[in-house]
């Protein structure tokens, strides 16, 4: 099994699926734009090859030169897990012939106006929205759908150039900052809590399913330098108002024509009880999300993805043990880090739950918050009960402060 891999060791979680695939048996061939002494040595003994490109990015140049380096050699699948690579994928995918979704069905989880269409066309409830390229545009389309509206890149990934728009103001404003994206969606701004619906499918049917929380809402948590937000996964999915988010995504899956591989969605459930789509990638979630899922039920699904994608196969454990939290901090102050208050009488108290503690030491300059949702480290706790889990989520984000100055 030859399995060509875009950018197998950035991000930094890539290296992960690199290993998985490795340990199921494939040849692993890895194409980026780092040089072979960039990746870590750990990584490196799990490649069969490796293509340095000028730019990842580059299509066009990258599809020429992955047929040039394996001319000759088969090639079983070709297989991206990080978001601006997808479509290059399905592109290379198509050119040797291999197994796997198409570049159109990949594009479905990409575009997310796109997207958005075909999940309606499907009889699910989106928000309604429209693609927008220019400020009439955009004025045209909030005086059809009406404030609140959210603003956001029609090939973006997590919540980067993402605005709530209340007014002409405010739309106003929004429209400078959006000015280097070339298309967006302008949305209706769906009140109500937000999940996530997560999987692993082989040939669209999915062999493991998750729901995690977000708190607060990503776009608020991005909005307010002051907020440690929380993404906790939910132990107990069968309860009904997460089964209809369950729902929703199995109907989303068919609706894109899913294939083999990871899924990560977004949904919202309002106050009425009624559940709508956000949107959906063919990729895992990111900021360690996939961590938490295997905290959650003690599986490697970096492995269990690369048996999906290369064996139509998957073993791993499915039971849901554990609600698990990842608390995102974000230092006061700018510059260094200087001091962590707190944690010592944290972890005396709650250490038996943490699985992960992962903050910047002292001496490590403060990470750009508006740049990574991981902001300056995180820790991840997990317990049983959702009560539990979330009691030490709430300490770790009021109790623990970093300082930077």
């Amino acid at each position: 099994m030859n399995v060509v891999f875009l950018s197998p060791h950035y991000p930094a979680e890539m290296r992960q699926y690199t290993r998985g695939l490795a340990e199921v048996g494939a040849n692993v061939f890895g194409v980026g734009d780092s040089p072979v002494g960039a990746i870590p040595p750990e990584t490196r003994r799990y490649l069969s090859g490796y293509l340095q490109v000028p730019r990842i990015m580059d299509e066009a140049d990258v599809l020429k030169r992955v047929r040039e380096w394996l001319k000759g050699q088969r090639v079983d699948r070709v297989e991206s897990n990080w978001e601006p690579l997808v479509l290059l994928a399905a592109r290379i995918r198509e050119a040797f012939g291999c197994p796997g979704m198409t570049y159109d069905t990949v594009l479905g989880f990409r575009d997310k106006q796109l997207m958005k269409e075909r999940v309606k066309a499907a009889g699910l409830r989106v928000p309604h929205s429209f693609r927008v390229k220019s400020g009439p545009e955009a004025h045209a389309a909030v005086e059809r759908i009406g404030y609140p509206v959210c603003i956001k890149p029609i090939a973006g990934a997590g919540s980067a150039d993402t605005y709530r728009v209340d007014s002409d103001a405010d739309l106003e404003r929004v429209l400078k900052l959006t000015q280097h994206v070339p298309e967006v969606s302008v949305e209706e701004f769906v009140e109500g809590e937000e999940f996530t619906y997560d999987t692993v499918c082989v040939n669209g049917v999915p062999q493991i399913e998750n729901c995690a929380q977000y708190i607060p809402r990503p776009l608020d948590a991005r909005s307010n330098e002051w907020i440690s937000p929380i993404i906790c996964t939910v132990r107990d999915i069968q309860q009904p108002k997460i089964q209809q988010g369950l729902k929703l995504g199995r109907g989303v899956l068919k609706a894109l024509n899913m294939g083999s591989g990871f899924t990560h969605m977004e949904w919202y459930r309002k106050s009425d009880g009624e559940v709508v789509f956000g949107e959906i990638g063919c990729r895992p979630g990111g900021a360690h999300l996939i961590d938490q899922i295997n905290y959650t039920c003690d599986v490697d699904l970096f492995r269990e993805w690369a048996r999906a994608v290369c064996w139509g196969s998957f073993e791993g454990r499915t039971t849901r043990r554990y609600n698990v939290a990842i608390i995102f901090k974000r230092a006061q102050g700018e510059g260094y880090i200087r001091h962590i208050a707190g944690l010592d009488r944290y972890m005396q108290r709650y250490g038996m739950g943490v699985v992960w503690e992962n903050l910047l030491p002292v001496g490590s300059h403060r990470r750009n918050w508006k740049q990574t949702l991981v902001s300056d480290g995180f820790l991840m706790v997990r317990h049983p009960s959702w009560e539990g889990a979330m009691h030490m989520a709430w300490a770790a984000a009021t109790e623990v402060t970093m300082y930077a100055s």
